[in-house]
């Protein structure tokens, strides 16, 4: 099994530039062992081949600390005793030579440089050091703040399907409401159904009735004008008939110049009792007004105003059954949460979640307290190398304070012989405890960089995904069963990047496959049911009845009987004079007689002539209004009853074929009519079935919290700790290599400092700092 841990190592980019060709074949040896890994379990000779190769990298790396935390030792302790010998530099003489003061130059600047390479490394140590310490200390509730995160994204997948049947009630109370409301709503329907066809007929025939009632009244009008008429002709007629035989006695009086007038003008034109009478048109009106078709009508209008009523009145047991089916179809959509996948996900994933919570709480008091030990050991050990750099730095600064260049190295002073002192604790202290840096760097290089190469840099090409994805290599991980699919077709891979683009849970775990939301969702047994019911709702109305046979004989009879008489004489007889000849003009021939003639008949003819003035004005002022209302209204009866035949044959035609299309049809509108509104009430339901589907597979659990939760795992094993890992093995490494030179370097330049016990002259004319 250590095969499939390893499976997805690779060597570490230091390793890959020391090692070049090995570096080229990374990626296709990673390919090769992750292809071997999935058809191979148990190790055999060309596996431990492969995982050899696979830890080329790390193993040189491992083979060369392990010399150096041999070798260095035992050269350490070769070169004390190689001292104690009085060999190896251990003999305190120093021959004096030429140029002694740049090489002490060159070697103190060296020396310097390799303790601020030290220093820069002890303090990068210490520092990762404690980032790596707050790391550990910090994982602990960042992990847990990210899985209650995840907890509560598993949390609200419950919700989400809740509202969803929750927002059922919608369309269950929205038929609800219209099944209570049966009447105004079908009954509307249907009435507006029958309105269609009768409205034409009905208004047609309250138009004639309208046009009836008009032609009576005009041809009343003509009755009553004709009798004025008459009335004034007699009057007026007496009254010319006085004044005509008074003019005549004055006219015979006057003599022969009044022999020329003439007394024919004063006499009616025409003679209105000659009108023709329309008494029997009149008659044959008032018969149609004073009857009982437009009450009739009337009733039609009635009879289908009560039709919701009688809608809901008969629709009582098809509300019942469908009032009953919603109940069942309610119970069936409140039955979707345990049905639904989703449930069996969020039980699984939450107790990996709780379960993961309680280890990590299990495991975080003795990590803690393990992590706090390291940290001192690890800080130990970072100030060996501040140590070190501390014996330099002395050296450093008391070896050319205390130096003297024209004392012999046997005079040498306590000040100079300490700094060079300092720099031989210095080399002491590197050879004490440089194996046991190595010896940390290596253990946590290996561990780390194995654990870097396993984790961080395979999730980030996605080749750890192929391990997750590939069952049984994993001992006891199941990512199917885990999130409770069947058979071991789930995809880690598949799942990480769909979430990552915010897929629905529906979506990314193909939980179609296993279940059946048409099936879930299928509630075509109870709507079934509710058609049934409707089908055999039994609605009948009451009849409707335009017009009977004699309102048809009646309304024929009075548009032939209501045609006006023959008014052409009328007319003209209208159309001229009142009298035969004017009164005026005769006013003024007698006015004009008066100035000829003498005294006594000149005042008879001027007051005859003012009484003619007098008369014509009263008749104009009399006669004027009935004539004008008589001839209008003639006119009208003549305009208005040539149309009335017609009319009265189209609206009875239009009836004939209402009440035609009524008796046959209107089961059949009722019956459409219930079906129409039936359909309205399964669209409610089939609108919420279909949002249902859409957020059930596209909204609901969108998993994009999944890949953020995964997303700050990696964070924080890699970025948070790792890094403060790789770092820290890095600098103590770093700290660990500049100690091989700092050791040369210090011996060499300690000798330039300590005091010597046998002296070597060597004179130069030249001074030397």
């Amino acid at each position: 099994m250590m095969l499939a841990r390893f499976r997805l190592l690779v060597p570490s980019q230091t390793m890959a530039s020391s090692l070049p060709h090995h570096g080229k074949q990374k990626s296709q040896q990673a390919q090769e062992m992750i292809d071997f890994g999935q058809s191979q379990i148990e190790f055999n000779q060309e596996d431990i081949k492969e995982l050899l190769l696979y830890e080329l990298g790390f193993l040189v790396c491992a083979a060369i600390g392990v010399l150096f935390i041999i070798f260095v030792p035992l050269v350490g302790c070769c070169f004390c005793c190689c001292r104690c010998c009085g060999n190896c530099g251990g003999r305190m003489y120093q021959k004096q030579k030429p140029g002694m003061g740049c090489r002490r130059r060159a070697l103190w600047a060296s020396v310097l440089l390799v303790s601020a390479f030290l220093l820069a490394g002890g303090v990068c140590a210490l520092i990762s050091n404690a980032r790596f310490s707050q790391a550990v200390n910090g994982t602990f509730p960042n992990v847990n703040n990210t899985l209650d995160n995840f907890h509560t994204y598993l949390a609200s997948i419950p919700q989400q399907v809740d509202f969803i049947i929750d927002n059922s009630d919608v369309p269950l109370s929205h038929v609800n409401s219209s099944l209570q409301d049966i009447g105004p709503n079908l009954g509307t329907m249907i009435t507006s159904r029958i309105r269609s066809s009768t409205d034409g007929a009905l208004g047609s025939l309250q138009s004639l009735l309208q046009g009836m009632e008009m032609l009576e009244a005009t041809f009343y009008n003509i009755t009553i004008g004709r009798l004025d008429l008459e009335e004034l002709q007699s009057t007026f007629g007496q009254q010319l008939s006085h004044l005509r035989d008074k003019l005549n006695q004055t006219l015979q009086r006057c003599g022969p110049p009044c022999n020329n007038v003439s007394l024919n003008g004063l006499a009616f034109t025409a003679n209105f009792s000659t009108i023709p009478s329309v008494q029997q048109q009149l008659e044959a009106l008032q018969y149609v007004s004073s009857s009982s078709i437009a009450t009739d009508l009337e009733k039609v209008n009635g009879t289908l105003n009560t039709t919701p009523d009688k809608v809901q009145e008969q629709s009582q047991d098809v509300v019942a059954k469908t009032q009953e089916q919603l109940g069942f179809i309610r119970q069936e959509i409140r039955s979707l949460q345990e049905q639904l996948p989703f449930q069996d996900v969020e039980e699984k994933a939450g107790a990996f979640v709780g379960n993961a919570m309680l280890t990590l709480e299990e495991y975080r008091g003795p990590i803690i307290a393990w992590d706090g030990l390291r940290l001192i050991v690890c800080a130990l050990l970072c100030c060996t190398v501040l140590l070190v750099v501390l014996c330099n730095v002395f050296g450093l600064l008391l070896g050319p304070l205390g130096l003297k260049e024209d004392v012999l190295p046997t005079e040498r002073s306590g000040l100079s012989n300490a700094g060079g002192n300092f720099f031989m604790a210095g080399v002491g202290f590197s050879f004490i405890f440089s194996w046991l840096l190595m010896l940390l760097v290596m253990i946590i290089f290996l561990l780390g960089g194995n654990v870097y190469m396993l984790f961080c840099e395979s999730w980030r090409n996605q080749q750890l995904f192929q391990l997750l994805d590939t069952p049984g290599l994993i001992p006891g991980f199941n990512l199917s069963e885990l999130l409770g699919q069947e058979g071991d077709t789930t995809n880690f891979s598949e799942i990480y990047r769909q979430c990552q683009q915010d897929a629905s849970l529906w979506k990314t775990l193909h939980l179609d496959q296993s279940v059946s939301l048409d099936e879930l969702l299928n509630i075509s047994q109870y709507t079934g049911e509710i058609s049934t019911a409707f089908k055999e709702v039994n609605i009948t109305l009451s009849p409707i009845s335009l017009l009977n046979q004699t309102q048809e004989d009646m309304l024929l009879h009075a548009s032939q009987a209501g045609q006006p008489p023959d008014f052409t004489l009328t007319l003209e007889q209208l159309e001229q004079n009142i009298t035969q000849g004017s009164l005026l003009d005769l006013a003024t021939e007698l006015e004009q007689l008066a100035e000829k003639t003498d005294t006594d008949v000149k005042k008879e003819l001027e007051d005859i002539a003012l009484e003619l003035r007098k008369l014509d004005k009263k008749m104009q002022a009399n006669f004027s209004g009935p004539l004008q209302s008589l001839k209008k209204n003639i006119h009208s009866v003549q305009s208005g009853a040539a149309q009335l035949q017609g009319q009265t044959r189209t609206a009875l035609d239009k009836a004939n074929k209402t009440q035609e299309f009524l008796e046959k049809e209107t089961p059949n509108i009722i019956k459409n009519e219930t079906w129409a509104f039936l359909e309205q009430l399964l669209h409610f339901f089939e609108t919420y079935i279909s949002w249902a589907k859409s957020k059930l597979t596209e909204d609901v659990a969108r998993c994009k919290p999944v890949a953020q939760t995964l997303d700050n795992v990696e964070v924080i094993g890699c970025d948070y700790i790792m890094d403060s890992v790789n770092a820290f093995w890095f600098s103590l490494g770093w700290c660990t290599l500049f100690l091989l030179p700092s050791i040369i370097l210090a011996v060499r330049l300690a000798k330039f400092y300590r005091r010597m016990d046998i002296a070597d002259v060597y004179r130069n004319e030249e001074f030397e700092m």
